[in-house]
């Protein structure tokens, strides 16, 4: 256990394998895949830091012409809940007006930040079809209402590390999702 970490990987619990996610990234792809126009581009918005995992997978499967643009946004900073504070910390992305738009964000739990993105990607960016893909669905915590367009797993109200997702900066390289055993 590093020092500063008050949570040890031998306390890890697997939820979700590495093979349950990647069958799921395979589907996940053919379902954006029929989605989209075979011959229209899309710009794939990876949500940092959390879903770069699971977008860099993800976007492997797809077969479409893609463009990855890259945002930074945080609600949790070093807790185990959402703060309900979004901290919108970059941005910048280019014109995206009338063009095909993939959000790939690691989980969905208050819905604060997929309510924040929908909004702003539909006001500022007017996009042709904007699509929200997340890995995790997490209904139990949802404080406002909205829904991914597709996702691969629901789970319950567990702090989860993995596959991108971390405590304290910590975890996200582990292959598979998993909680701490209290």
């Amino acid at each position: 256990m590093t020092a500063i970490l008050d949570k040890d990987i031998k306390d890890l619990k697997v939820l979700i394998s590495e093979k349950e996610i990647n069958e799921k990234l395979k589907e996940l792809a053919n379902k954006i895949e029929n989605i989209f126009d075979k011959d229209e581009d899309i710009y794939v918005i990876c949500v940092l830091k959390g879903s770069v995992i699971f977008c860099s997978d993800l976007v492997k499967h797809l077969k479409h012409n893609i463009q990855m643009e890259f945002i930074r946004i945080s609600s949790y900073g070093n807790e185990t809940k959402s703060t309900n504070n979004l901290q919108a910390i970059d941005l910048t992305l280019p014109n995206l007006h009338n063009k095909n738009v993939l959000i790939v964000e690691d989980i969905i739990d208050t819905g604060l930040t997929a309510r924040f993105l929908t909004d702003l990607f539909k006001i500022k960016h007017q996009p042709k079809k904007l699509i929200f893909v997340s890995l995790l669905n997490k209904k139990c915590a949802r404080q406002v209402n909205i829904e991914p367009d597709l996702y691969g797993f629901e789970v319950d109200d567990k702090f989860l590390v993995g596959f991108g997702l971390d405590y304290k900066g910590y975890f996200r390289n582990l292959p598979y999702i998993g909680y701490f055993i209290e």
